[in-house]
């Protein structure tokens, strides 16, 4: 956002607005009073100007970018990350430290998408990194490590996202929980604050199960020599006899001796598998911080939606059930696939951006049978009540027929 003050835009007694008004120091003011006073004396009734506004917000709230991949960095054996730029050569939209876009791909005829975490600058606007790491039996993770090239088109969502740095209620004093690739949305905050001069403090702890997976290590490494606001610390759960670093898993005792006891007034970020996430969570819970300080990211569906609560003990993760769209057709699914991939598999479609259960664009009518709601299903009351689900974190257990 420009400064809303310019010396060479202030007024002096030449002006011809009233200089006591608070507003004639804005920037660009003066000139809309001043346009308002020409279209008046036209009498224009602002046809001229139609579309001006909902052009603007498209340049900054685009639906869709078209992408093209201009760098690939190969950061680890198993992590690359993609520096995409704008396809017609334009600045790319804002956006806040942590958010991410949805990338669109087709794979073997199946249309499908993904949320990648921006890991670049938000202080830049010529390009967006994603940071990808090779999922075991990952369907996209897989594609993009082994088929993308430099030159190859992306079509994907602007920016988004409620999983960011907000320097206005989160403080000053910032610690980060990250596990893998769940760094990428850290580094694109700690870069925010250096490049800012922010007097934030902030605390990266970053847990790799290998030395060799541990993605933007020189990077991060370099940053925290020379920026004494930030301090890295890495955890290694699977290290080699001859490690000398930190070990095993984040437990409480460690947490406290690197934080120190006043640690109820920190803000915490945990970024991870959603395995890491649940266990950090418990970790800092035992540690007494308030749930009001700890933001986490959504990664995704849960991978063994069978080890939760009040799954039907019944159902099996391959039991194969039928499920029915409404006037369109039907098809055989796994229970314990979520219900959005087995749609995008036999060529259906619903408008998703987080894959993660929490900004509902994927919701669809179950008209028979019963789902499967995991906790990362965050359903408001009157989808329960009219039997809306969230098709990306919702598990048939049965044949289901719904409306798209």
């Amino acid at each position: 956002m420009p400064d809303t003050f310019n010396s060479s835009n202030t007024l002096n007694s030449s002006d011809t607005v009233n200089s006591s008004e608070p507003l004639n120091i804005v920037v660009g003011y003066q000139d809309a009073v001043d346009l308002k006073d020409r279209l008046e004396e036209k009498g224009s009734d602002f046809l001229d100007q139609k579309g001006d506004v909902s052009a603007t917000i498209a340049q900054l709230h685009p639906k869709r970018l078209q992408l093209i991949v201009r760098d690939i960095v190969e950061e680890t054996a198993t992590t690359k990350t993609f520096r995409l730029v704008d396809r017609a050569g334009r600045s790319l939209p804002p956006f806040q430290a942590g958010q991410y876009i949805n990338l669109f791909v087709t794979i073997d005829g199946v249309e499908t998408a993904r949320p990648y975490a921006i890991s670049s600058s938000p202080e830049q606007r010529h390009y967006y990194d994603l940071t990808v790491k090779r999922v075991s039996e990952g369907f996209v993770s897989g594609f993009l490590l082994d088929k993308v090239a430099v030159g190859q088109s992306f079509s994907s969502t602007g920016p988004m996202g409620t999983f960011h740095h907000n320097p206005v209620f989160h403080g000053e004093d910032l610690v980060f929980l990250a596990g893998g690739s769940g760094s990428a949305p850290a580094r694109a905050m700690i870069l925010h604050i250096l490049q800012q001069s922010m007097p934030h403090s902030f605390h990266m702890i970053y847990s790799n199960s290998y030395v060799d997976d541990v993605i933007y290590k020189d990077e991060l490494g370099e940053l925290a020599v020379h920026h004494d606001q930030f301090t890295l610390t890495e955890v290694i759960s699977r290290p080699p006899e001859d490690y000398c670093g930190h070990r095993g898993r984040l437990q409480a005792p460690l947490i406290r001796a690197l934080l120190g006891t006043d640690l109820n007034r920190k803000m915490y970020y945990i970024c991870g598998p959603t395995p890491f996430n649940e266990h950090c969570l418990a970790v800092l819970t035992e540690l007494g911080v308030p749930k009001r300080r700890i933001r986490i990211e959504c990664n995704g569906p849960p991978k063994a939606p069978d080890q939760l609560p009040d799954w039907p003990g019944a159902v099996a993760m391959q039991d194969e059930i039928t499920v029915t769209v409404q006037g369109r057709g039907q098809f055989k699914a796994k229970a314990g696939e979520p219900l959005l991939n087995s749609l995008e598999r036999n060529g259906y479609s619903a408008e998703n951006a987080c894959r993660s259960g929490e900004c509902s664009l994927c919701r669809v009518k179950l008209v028979k049978g019963d789902v499967f709601n995991p906790p990362e299903a965050r359903l408001r009351q009157s989808d329960r009540q009219f039997r809306w689900i969230y098709s990306c974190v919702a598990f048939p257990t049965g044949d289901i027929e719904i409306m798209l």
